[in-house]
């Protein structure tokens, strides 16, 4: 960008500023060699890992015993020095509070590289010129503005769904676009000094006002960076958070616009970096498109033709169902694509929501035969998805017949994301807050599915691009989710059932596998409210009122024998534990006020230190007294089971049977990650793993729980027994 230059008969470019100091163009290829060494970096890693993968499962086709510890001096090295980066990578500064609202920052490693990315930028700028001599303020202006223009292909890079720079270095774009957003501000940063050095030039003859009523070249220079600063202040989580579509849709003209004014701004001699991001821009959409066609035209998928299972245009038929707490389940039976645990897809409705696109985490695996995915209605789009699902709502006709759920047609775009393989950890540790179990739970069950032994030895699972073969080194999973009510429960109630029971079935015919499940319950009145709880065998039900999808079809479709079925559960099966309430006080934090939700629920606050540590069947509940002013003490439990109810008479108590979800630990109040993670590390052969996925306070905690675990175990560096890999996921926009 130059606010003067333009129309020169000269190239820019290629003129020398003094002896020794490099031309423009010299400059520019500098910072992209920077770029480039910085990406073959992480291509290098990407494929390391890639290797390290294959090794572990193949070490443990072979049954050894510690596959995921490093063996030779080489890994050990590797294990050694990435052990010390992640401590100060995964580190995050404390968030910083202004009344009710917490700020919070991004970790250090990302933080250290927005700021060599910066100070190389700044280097190159003033590389021997001296910013305090008033003779070389204009060619400072020339060369910040060269540098500007050439960082604008790295935008373009790390905006798009199916980036080369991803592609390379194992990245999703998700994982890219905090650096996207950050190389943005960098632009600025140099395009305003590019600007500021012209203006201070100028303002030692009096003469901006006048450069800027007669010269058209420097308008269109205070254009494009007036359009800069609006998509960078448009582009902050605020904004964003506050209408994404609004956004989204303002972000892509305004970069239009703005690459537009620059083009006319700046001499043809530095047009190849415009059309550079033209291009990038043009085939990361063609790309896309593409995708888009393959995946969702229904000539494309002989095979769902062949079965009569799609008909019309578009392959892609969606049931909605709704679910409690305003949350959505969505069904593409027989999808045209397969993914890995983890992955999202943009899905968008067009029936429902014209010319929008969402991304959506899919809940489910390939191997179920469905694309499933849980969505919470909040505003906007997924509050409109929640509302056509509650209009498609299963219904008996006039004649007392079911009618089944209306398909919708529905287009995905992807799938998209990347985590590392899992299954290449001894041992890992899932904490997953509320909606965040759509992430976790297909994690946990794509692990689970590898150490079943019918399946393992004919599923070609992948890592990254290159294939590994079956089976898992896993040995233990420690699995974590945190909800308002237990209801919630209900989302992956038989997925996470059923992962246990195989898992036990597989533990008695000798395998050294092991799972624990906790569900922690903060907002829930049965839980908080000082009730005694109960368990039954069966689907959740919700005792206040509220009715699920499922039960609407219980209460209005059901035949004689499924309502003698429905009374059945509800009076049997039950299951009640209690003990003392000092028992179960003495291994909690200090008691913090309860809280209320937003519909006046009583929410819990207290942090159970350690679960294991309760005696059996034991754990306090919280109470919310009149004053909302305290934590009250009262009889404590720890359950095991689905759904709480009012609980029947001691005499029934006593002759109940056991819970089905006997495996599965319900408790009232907040986790410790810190306690959780330490306990797996503590029983780890090998390398582990910690995945979280909720609001940014709990990754926060998360992230602080990991570093000072491992910097407290730091004799064990160098030998990989303690070694800890995080991916995290928080709620953004």
């Amino acid at each position: 960008m130059d606010m003067s230059m333009s129309g020169m008969g000269m190239a820019m470019g290629s003129m020398s500023m003094g002896t020794g100091v490099p031309n423009l163009f010299d400059l520019q290829k500098m910072y992209w060699a920077v770029i480039g060494a910085a990406v073959a970096f992480a291509a290098a890693l990407n494929i390391l890992e890639t290797i390290l993968c294959r090794q572990r499962i193949r070490a443990a086709s072979r049954s050894t015993l510690t596959p995921s510890k490093p063996k030779t001096l080489f890994f050990l090295t590797v294990a050694t020095t990435t052990a010390m980066l992640r401590e100060v990578a995964y580190a995050p500064f404390p968030p910083f509070q202004f009344r009710k609202y917490a700020f919070h920052s991004q970790p250090t490693g990302r933080i250290i590289l927005v700021f060599l990315n910066a100070v190389i930028l700044i280097t190159l700028c003033f590389y021997k010129l001296d910013p305090k001599d008033q003779w070389q303020w204009e060619n400072i202006g020339y060369r910040t503005g060269f540098i500007t223009i050439c960082q604008i292909p790295l935008l373009f890079l790390l905006a798009g769904k199916n980036s080369i720079i991803g592609l390379l270095t194992g990245y999703s774009y998700e994982r890219l676009n905090m650096p996207h957003r950050w190389a943005a501000r960098c632009l600025l940063l140099t395009a305003t000094l590019h600007m500021g050095y012209w203006f201070r030039d100028w303002a030692r003859w009096d003469y901006i006002a006048e450069k800027i009523k007669e010269d058209s070249i420097t308008v269109k220079g205070l254009i494009a960076w007036a359009i800069l600063v609006w998509i960078v202040f448009s582009s902050m989580s605020p904004v964003r958070g506050w209408n994404y579509e609004f956004f989204l849709i303002q972000h892509i003209l305004s970069f239009a616009a703005f690459v537009a004014v620059v083009y006319i701004h700046t001499p043809a001699e530095v047009h190849v970096w415009i059309w550079i991001s033209v291009g990038l821009f043009l085939f990361d959409r063609l790309a896309r498109a593409g995708f888009i066609l393959c995946n969702n035209i229904s000539l494309f998928h002989r095979r769902q033709r062949t079965g009569a299972k799609v008909g019309g245009l578009w392959a892609c038929k969606a049931e909605f169902e709704p679910l409690a707490h305003n949350t959505t389940r969505i069904t593409i039976l027989d999808p045209p694509i397969r993914w890995r645990a983890g992955q999202h897809v943009f899905l968008s409705c067009h029936s429902v929501l014209p010319l929008q696109s969402h991304p959506f985490t899919i809940s489910s695996l390939p191997e179920d035969g469905e694309m499933v995915f849980v969505i919470r209605s909040k505003k906007g789009g997924t509050k409109s998805l929640f509302g056509h699902a509650e209009k498609q709502l299963a219904l008996p006709s006039s004649e007392g017949d079911l009618v089944g759920p209306k398909r919708t047609s529905v287009v995905i775009d992807g799938p998209y994301g990347r985590v590392r393989p899992l299954r290449q950890f001894d041992s890992v540790v899932f904490l997953a807050g509320s909606a965040g179990a759509t992430f976790a739970v297909p994690l946990m069950r794509d692990i689970v599915s590898a150490w079943n032994p019918h399946t393992e030895s004919r599923i070609n699972r992948k890592c990254s691009l290159l294939g590994v073969g079956s089976g898992a080194v896993t040995r233990h999973i420690r699995f974590v989710w945190v909800v308002k009510s237990v209801s919630q429960f209900d989302w992956f109630s038989q997925q996470l059932s059923a992962a246990t029971e195989d898992v036990e079935t597989w533990r008695r015919d000798g395998r050294d596998i092991s799972i624990e499940l906790s569900v922690y319950v903060t907002c829930d009145d049965d839980y908080t409210s000082g009730q005694k709880l109960v368990t039954f065998n069966g689907p959740l039900l919700e005792n206040r009122g509220l009715q699920t999808h499922r039960e609407l079809e219980e209460l209005g479709s059901i035949d004689s024998h499924d309502e003698k079925e429905v009374m059945k559960y509800k009076e049997e099966d039950v299951s009640v534990h209690s003990v003392p309430t000092s028992t179960a006080s003495s291994q909690e934090t200090p008691a913090k006020p309860a809280t209320y939700g937003p519909n006046g629920t009583c929410c819990c606050t207290r942090t159970i230190a350690d679960e294991d540590s309760i005696a059996p069947a034991a754990l306090e509940i919280c109470k919310c007294e009149s004053s909302r002013s305290r934590l009250s003490t009262v009889e404590g439990m720890k359950i095991t089971g689905t759904t709480p109810l009012m609980a029947p008479a001691p005499a029934e108590a006593a002759n109940a049977k056991s819970p089905l979800y006997s495996h599965i630990t319900f408790l009232s109040g907040r986790p410790k990650p810190r306690k959780i993670i330490r306990k797996t590390l503590e029983q780890a052969y090998g390398e582990s793993a910690v995945v979280v996925c909720g609001p940014q306070g709990l990754v926060d905690d998360v992230r602080r729980s990991v570093v000072s675990l491992s910097d407290e175990r730091a004799i064990h560096k160098g030998t990989g027994a303690q070694g800890v890999y995080l991916h995290t996921e928080a709620f953004d926009y």
